[in-house]
């Protein structure tokens, strides 16, 4: 029988819906949309169905999503992006996500989702209802599944009970819920309904008091939980130990040297969000020039943390806006709790950096603090007050005016040991637990402890060297409650670091044994040393090797790199007209290193630019030829487009006034070569081959892989993005570089976009060949490209690093990446490949990121100073002191994504936007 209903003579509610599934043993339903149908679909009609309900709804996932399998992480975005937590508040919407959790962990409750791109959108509304006795009806309409829908909103159902009726919507149903796109419900969508409907917003000022027992009360609704893909373990570890540490009498002193790729700056910046909630004195962060903006970007989008950064003639806050200087006290007025200052201010002693000593912080965070060294690290090593470079100076200062400091870099150590030491003291300055006073053994032979600590010296064997070691300083309590007992034992408080001579004489026996025990049998110098305290650090093979017992996987996924262009067979040769121009190119380095200051630099540069692309080496070589008077008017307009912003380029450029007759000349007859030639370019062919045709043991085109090209020049990526949009017709080609730059070219025709417009088109999959500059170097997360293809080799190696963490990094969706770097042989790329190739894996395999050192490597194999390139590379460590802490298992976090009390978003947002 056939029955039509409509909402304009009855609520379709009661007189359709409850009514119809009285005495209901099954419910299959094709729904609409997945977010608002599911969080509707619980009315107790619905609970009492004696059997299954099974609902299947589209939502924005894509093919692709399904078929690499992280179709979870996309619906949990999709299902975070509609803000169930904002949309249910009220008591009678807590109870129906109450009632939802309990019927989809009880099974009585299915979903399936289905991507919209496959069959568009659900417009087709259907059901099929199975009674106790074996009856079924069906019906079709405009109806969802929504309370709206039933009760408000004017709807039509047409039921019809006959069997041709029952099996044709029967049939619709069927092919969606069997269908290969159809996926289940995320565990996060579900475990996320429990969450909500157990939702309590914690006042700031309570959860001060409380706050080491409820970290993730401040994290859990942040974006990189809700749009991202949360914390780690080893990321959470770190977090709540700095934050715990932080709310001690001494705050946190830890330096994080976890290796490229496992997410220093999100671990760093959500410690700073908590402390800045914490309390109320201002945070610095102290970052390379380069970095700035990442680093408020970064905080921005995935923590909702306002900041801003000093760009030295004001500060410029998240939202673009910018506060002019003001006098010269304007760099302590900023606008924001969280402050951003490039290195180069401090690394210059400016006067800014001298007003900022005068301030007092809640915390100072330095990144990339290798770069804070002593001068001479050789030849000073065991010298505990040797001469410090300007930016260890202000650390050291402003140690000081801070409660917690932290510092990060993959590499603490660049060339001795030593200038570990001078990190860790900056931490202990004025801190007596990190490396106890100045009388410690730690702090009056350095070099000789960090001997001990690397094992390359026995500790001394005497009971009064012994407690000469460990009383100054004495450890803090620890997780394995060794030296919590001793301290119990001991009878000395939680912050007494400096303990006497006489603590160890006048202590019981017993005490005195469990004492040299822990010294003799447990080896102390090696696992309880300040440096194993204070340095956290993490490698990704030990993560991705290390089950977590929580849950049965690893505590990182593994992502395997294969790497191609690495054999004479991959490097391409270097021939015709290309070989004349690079000798061309050679002989003009060769002179102008002998007669100026820093031609060395610009000479390599000059070869660097020729191997990157024939249209790089062409502008190089013009914008050389304008020192001449001559050709100062060359390209002149062009020039700032060729050229990112590099400080390094344009101090060289300035140290050379006039060129001779012969540099000139050769000059002239290296442009004429390159320019004839600028169509007929190897790399780039060998690019557009990989892109369309794959590699030799593997043949899919890695534009279907999705591929991300690197090089350190923007004339070069912008030239490559051009060309392959026109050889590549009707495929979009991202362009990301420094500065407004960044667009898309499609079909040779270039369209600007913003950045962040570039980095949501590649999650999205619209963009899938992605060329960038090294500003996409850092920072920027590309999941969904799963290979690389280096155009042109850095001239700092660590480079390489940071380009292979955009894909090969936490979230992933492939099990493995490819990476391709290209090079032509018997170039400077060439050579130094040879001359690194026997030391760089024992090198990285060390500190898991090339030392910045090595970066003058490159300028010695292209002025055939190979001796002295041999030199540099072996007067690196062959010893990693810090590994030891972290082979045992890493302790267990809290569950932060199931964490239902959350701070208030207006007294967080509050607390942030105050300025200094």
């Amino acid at each position: 029988m056939v029955k039509r209903y409509s909402s304009r003579n009855e609520k379709l509610d009661e007189a359709f819906l409850n009514k119809k599934l009285v005495k209901a043993k099954n419910y299959d339903r094709i729904a609409g949309y997945f977010c608002s149908s599911i969080l509707e679909v619980a009315g107790e009609s619905i609970e009492a169905v004696s059997g299954t309900v099974r609902v299947v709804c589209n939502s924005g996932l894509s093919k692709e999503d399904v078929t690499v399998a992280c179709h979870a992480q996309k619906m949990k975005q999709e299902w975070c992006a509609y803000e169930p937590e904002e949309k249910y508040t009220s008591d009678k919407s807590v109870e129906r996500l109450v009632r939802l959790h309990r019927l989809l962990v009880s099974g009585k409750l299915e979903v399936r989702v289905i991507p919209d791109e496959v069959y568009g959108l659900m417009h087709g509304k259907a059901g099929v209802i199975t009674y106790d006795d074996g009856s079924k009806t069906s019906f079709i309409g405009s109806i969802n599944e929504t309370k709206s829908a039933f009760s408000l909103n004017y709807e039509m159902v047409w039921e019809d009970d006959s069997p041709d009726a029952v099996a044709w919507v029967q049939s619709e149903f069927d092919f969606f819920w069997n269908n290969p796109y159809a996926v289940n419900l995320c565990d996060f969508v579900v475990e996320d309904i429990d969450r909500i409907s157990k939702r309590r917003i914690v006042p700031l000022h309570d959860w001060r008091e409380h706050a080491t027992d409820e970290i993730s009360a401040a994290a859990v609704e942040e974006p990189v939980f809700r749009k991202e893909f949360g914390l780690w373990e080893h990321q959470k570890y770190f977090v709540e130990l700095a934050f715990r540490e932080h709310q001690t009498k001494d705050g946190a002193r830890f330096l994080l040297a976890d290796q490229v790729g496992l997410g220093k700056t999100i671990q760093l910046a959500m410690s700073a969000k908590l402390m800045a909630l914490y309390g109320d004195a201002p945070i610095l962060i102290v970052v390379p020039k380069t970095l700035v903006f990442q680093w408020q970007d970064e905080m921005k989008s995935l923590l909702d943390m306002p900041s801003a950064v000093w760009t030295g003639n004001g500060w410029q806050d998240e939202t673009g806006y910018f506060y002019p200087e003001s006098g010269l006290r304007s760099i302590l007025r900023c606008p924001r709790r969280v402050g951003i200052v490039s290195q180069g201010l401090v690394a210059r002693r400016t006067e800014s950096a001298k007003l900022l000593l005068q301030g007092r912080y809640e915390c100072v965070i330095l990144d990339e603090a290798h770069r804070a060294r002593r001068r001479n690290p050789s030849k000073d090593a065991d010298k505990h007050k040797a001469d410090p470079n300007f930016l260890l100076q202000f650390i050291n200062e402003i140690s000081t005016k801070t409660k917690s400091l932290l510092l990060a870099t993959a590499t603490p150590v660049q060339v001795n040991t030593i200038e570990a030491f001078d990190l860790i003291n900056s931490l202990s300055i004025p801190n007596l637990k990190v490396m106890g006073n100045q009388y410690s053994e730690w702090h009056r032979h350095p070099q000789t402890m960090l001997d001990m600590v690397c094992g390359k010296e026995n500790p001394p064997q005497s009971e009064a060297a012994m407690w000469d070691i460990m009383r100054n300083p004495f450890p803090q309590r620890d997780s394995s409650g060794r030296i919590s007992r001793l301290r119990n034992d001991l009878d000395i408080g939680d912050d007494e670091f400096v303990l006497s001579p006489e603590t160890y004489t006048d202590a019981r026996r017993a005490t005195q044994n469990k004492i040299r025990t822990l010294y003799f049998t447990d080896e102390f110098v090696r696992n309880y040393n300040p440096y194993i305290r204070h340095i956290v650090r993490r490698t990704r093979e030990y993560l991705e090797n290390t089950i977590n017992e929580k849950t049965g996987e690893p505590y990182l996924k593994k992502i395997e790199v294969v790497l191609y262009g690495e054999t004479d067979q991959d490097a391409l040769p270097l021939e015709g007209y290309l070989r004349q121009a690079y000798e061309k190119a050679q002989e003009f380095c060769s002179l102008l290193s002998q007669r100026v200051k820093a031609g060395g630099f610009m000479s390599t540069l000059i070869l660097k630019r020729i191997g990157s692309t024939i249209l790089a080496g062409e502008a190089t070589a013009k914008k050389m030829l304008a020192w001449t008077d001559e050709g100062k008017q060359i390209l002149a307009e062009e020039f700032d487009t060729f050229f990112e912003d590099d400080e390094e380029d344009e101090e060289a450029y300035s140290e050379v006034k006039q060129l001779t007759p012969e540099e000139t000349e050769l000059l002239r007859e290296l442009v004429r070569m390159l320019t004839l030639n600028r169509d007929k370019d190897p790399k780039y062919e060998k690019v557009l081959s990989i892109l369309t045709e794959g590699v030799r043991d593997d043949r899919t085109p890695w534009k279907d892989k999705g591929c991300i090209i690197f090089s350190q020049y923007f004339d070069s990526a912008r030239h490559l993005a051009e060309s392959l949009s026109t050889d590549i017709p009707e495929t979009i080609i991202g362009l990301y570089a420094g500065g407004d730059k960044s667009g898309y070219f499609e079909n040779g025709v270039f369209h600007k976009l913003l950045k962040d417009d570039i980095k949501a088109q590649v999650k999205e999959r619209k963009i899938k060949i992605l060329v960038g500059t090294d500003a996409a170097s850092e920072g920027l997360n590309l999941q969904t490209l799963s290979t690389l293809i280096n155009l042109d080799l850095p001239w700092n190696p660590t480079r390489l690093e940071q380009r292979k963490g955009r894909i090969q990094r936490i979230g992933q969706m492939s099990d493995s990446v490819s990476i391709y770097n290209l090079r032509y042989k018997d170039s400077v790329e060439d050579k130094v490949h040879k001359v690194l190739s026997q030391r760089l894996n024992d090198i990285y395999d060390m500190f898991g990121q090339i030392p910045d050192t090595l970066e003058d490597v490159w300028i010695d194999v292209a002025t055939n100073n190979i001796e002295q390139a041999m030199e540099r590379i072996n007067s690196m460590p062959h010893q990693n002191p810090f590994t030891i802490k972290y082979e045992t298992i890493p302790p267990e976090t809290e569950d932060w994504d199931k964490c239902a009390e959350v701070l208030d978003k207006r007294e967080k947002m509050s607390q942030l936007l105050r300025g200094w």
